[in-house]
């Protein structure tokens, strides 16, 4: 009787891990991943908590996984991930700038995702971008988590003061000198535009594109010669130049904003027209009315548009051993579930073009121009982009000092030594 019971204890225990194998191979193979309890720990940048906090919050609600976050300083994060790297003891999850995932790819920080994302259903409409930034030797290691755009925003309310069309919004790069310029003259403490001019990650976010839609790109194919002194990348800086000389951005403020503050100009009600992210999270307040916010592509001066498309993408560490919950979350942002009603309902761009036009943004005309532009941006791609154009003490902050606030004689130079960056 004993051995019977023991045999048909080991029985019933053999199913279960039988019925448990087929389960998560079944969970595999669906391209959900496991849902069952786990608790997950994700670290990502703080310039993304607005958007990721909605998502994990909407995911917690409605799994029985749960997602510990970290939200860590963005000029702190490649050096705590380089840390945690170093110790074996990376998070299960953890996103990067999209411009950043070359070189951690090629570090072997992530976990092989290629037949995960091979298999979802809806991967043809799932925004290229962050996977293309995050495949490395032909493996795909990212997905797309927080999408990010480059626009102008334009204030209305300064617009219609200035005597400009409150609805009209710059068509071309002269046109937003021009109206930044008509802006200027209302006084007080209004300002034309702004400019991060101590912010690399802000200023090639919102001006490379317009080098972009005139045909110009910014770096060879491979991301090894930078070429920010082209005649273009000139013509864009010394209108910049102008500007600062001619006082119609905020001074010291435009030359040492670093990015912490750099969106809350516009936000302030103070600023006629401004390079921004392509979202209207809590961007509208006591001081700049939802109304008032006018949004249009960036464009060249010949009107062509483009636009920087940038974001975080998302991955599972090479240290977590929870590789399926993880990727429950990872294709779980996928869903229509979480870019409906979460990213279209908050405002934002959404990673899947097959739902661009939602209940969310056929009301709002700004979605539509954000989930439009997207098709006419680019992401540019280098190993060492970091180091060359993210670093406050590199050589692409030093040529925008020189070329916007200082010696623009410098220019030629200064690229010379971001290529010397980019080769290493």
């Amino acid at each position: 009787m004993g051995i019977a019971k023991h045999l048909l204890g080991v029985a019933v225990a053999a199913s279960m891990a039988t019925a448990l194998a087929l389960g998560m191979a079944h969970a595999a193979e669906s391209g959900t991943g496991i849902d069952d309890g786990t608790h997950l720990t994700l670290w990502t940048r703080v310039i993304t908590q607005a958007r990721a906090d909605a998502l994990i919050q909407a995911y917690n609600a409605s799994h029985k996984n749960q997602i510990d976050v970290t939200y860590v300083p963005t000029d702190e994060y490649q050096t705590k991930i380089g840390a945690a790297a170093a110790a074996n003891s990376l998070p299960d999850l953890f996103s990067a700038d999209v411009v950043f995932m070359p070189n951690w790819t090629s570090s072997g920080l992530f976990q092989d995702l290629t037949d995960h994302i091979n298999n979802m259903p809806n991967i043809k409409n799932v925004a290229q971008a962050a996977i293309n930034s995050s495949t490395w030797d032909g493996k795909k290691y990212g997905m797309p988590f927080v999408v990010d755009l480059s626009v102008w925003m334009w204030n209305k309310s300064l617009f219609k003061q200035a005597g400009l069309d409150p609805d009209k919004g710059p068509a071309n790069f002269n046109e937003f000198i021009a109206d930044a310029r008509a802006v200027q003259k209302l006084g007080g403490d209004v300002h034309g535009t702004f400019i991060a001019g101590a912010c690399g990650g802000c200023i090639l976010f919102t001006n490379w594109p317009i080098s972009w839609a005139d045909g110009q790109p910014i770096m060879n194919a491979d991301g090894t010669k930078s070429l920010n002194n082209s005649d273009e990348m000139k013509k864009i800086f010394s209108a910049y130049h102008d500007l600062v000389k001619d006082g119609v951005v905020p001074m010291p403020e435009s030359k040492t904003e670093q990015g912490p503050t750099w969106l809350s100009y516009f936000g302030s009600g103070k600023i006629g027209v401004q390079p921004m992210p392509a979202s209207l999270t809590g961007l509208a307040n006591d001081k700049l009315k939802d109304e008032d916010i006018g949004v249009t592509p960036i464009a060249g001066f010949n009107g062509q548009q483009s636009t920087f498309v940038g974001g975080d993408a998302i991955g599972v560490s090479r240290d977590s051993k929870k590789l399926e919950a993880a990727w429950n979350f990872i294709s779980w942002i996928q869903s229509d579930e979480a870019q409906v009603e979460v990213v279209a309902k908050g405002g934002n761009v959404l990673s899947r073009s097959d739902l661009a036009n939602n209940k969310y943004s056929a009301k709002d005309p700004r979605l539509v121009t954000f989930n439009q532009v997207a098709a006419k941006g680019e992401t540019p791609l280098a190993k060492n982009f970091g180091q060359s154009f993210n670093d406050p003490q590199g050589p692409w902050t030093t040529l925008i000092q020189d070329a916007i606030f200082g010696d623009a004689s410098k220019i030629d130079a200064d690229n010379d030594a971001i290529t010397d960056s980019l080769s290493q």
